[in-house]
């Protein structure tokens, strides 16, 4: 079995149980290769994301469409994405060389943004987020579900996200929660203007289309923790990926024992 390893930044104080995971991999057979802005063409079993849901949706991006399993560590703080903490490590190894996981798709977003010279095409796993770059003003967004126009969306911004990504920004908005293997994105109105405006959640089969106009020149669009600044009136396109990531889930975890470790929902 061949591991990479991949973590954005390791503070010193976690350093021990970092280096406590490559030994014990190591000494399990496993061969290990920690990984940084890249991924080599040689082969990997698996890709172990170290630090918290921000490493795990960069590591998303490295991967891209290889379909290289990956098994989040929280060395973190919530931590909806990753599968064990960072005590867990040897119980982890154990369970992975035993067998004991399953490995679940996750449906991303694609991405094209055009507006002039502008362009982005590029994907999302937990999702696509407008926010308006100046205060005491708004941003107006038309949202089109298969040419049918819904609404203009005037305010703070807009989210549209995955499943996966409902118990993220989304949520916080007042999106609900969606369980993983849902087949549809929820749209989310960031600080809506008109309260009338209330999460909808459409057929991830749907495509979806932002216009941006109106009262700012330009926005902030991000893709996950990616931001990048376009101007108004930039056309943006969401359709489903053609493919999926994939993530690992230990058998004595599920999406429900998550929520009510990183919700509370245990009282």
């Amino acid at each position: 079995m061949k591991i990479a390893l991949y973590a954005r930044y390791i503070e010193e104080t976690l350093r021990q149980q970092f280096s406590q995971l490559v030994d014990i991999l190591q000494r399990n057979g496993v061969e290990t290769e920690e990984v940084t802005d890249t991924i080599p063409d040689s082969h990997f079993d698996f890709l172990f994301s170290v630090g918290g849901d921000g490493t795990l949706l960069s590591s998303v991006h490295l991967i891209g469409d290889r379909g290289i399993p990956v098994l989040g560590i929280n060395f973190g703080h919530l931590g909806f994405l990753t599968t064990a903490g960072r005590y867990d490590i040897d119980r982890l190894v154990h369970d992975l060389l035993a067998g004991h996981y399953t490995v679940e798709p996750r449906t991303l977003l694609h991405v094209v943004a055009n507006h002039d010279n502008q362009q982005l095409e590029t994907f999302a796993l937990n999702e696509v987020s407008l926010h308006r770059l100046l205060d005491g003003t708004l941003l107006s967004t038309d949202l089109f579900v298969d040419d049918d126009f819904v609404a203009t969306y005037a305010g703070d911004g807009l989210i549209v996200a995955t499943p996966t990504g409902s118990t993220a920004y989304s949520l916080s908005c007042g999106g609900p929660i969606l369980t993983p293997n849902s087949s549809c994105f929820v749209i989310t109105p960031n600080g809506a203007h008109n309260l009338t405006l209330r999460p909808i959640i459409v057929p991830d089969s749907a495509v979806l289309r932002l216009v941006t106009h109106l009262q700012q020149s330009s926005f902030n669009l991000g893709t996950d923790s990616r931001r990048q600044q376009f101007s108004c009136g930039t056309e943006i396109v969401l359709t489903r990926e053609r493919f999926t990531v994939q993530l690992v889930r230990l058998h004595n975890q599920s999406f429900f024992t998550a929520i009510h470790q990183k919700l509370g929902w245990n009282f």
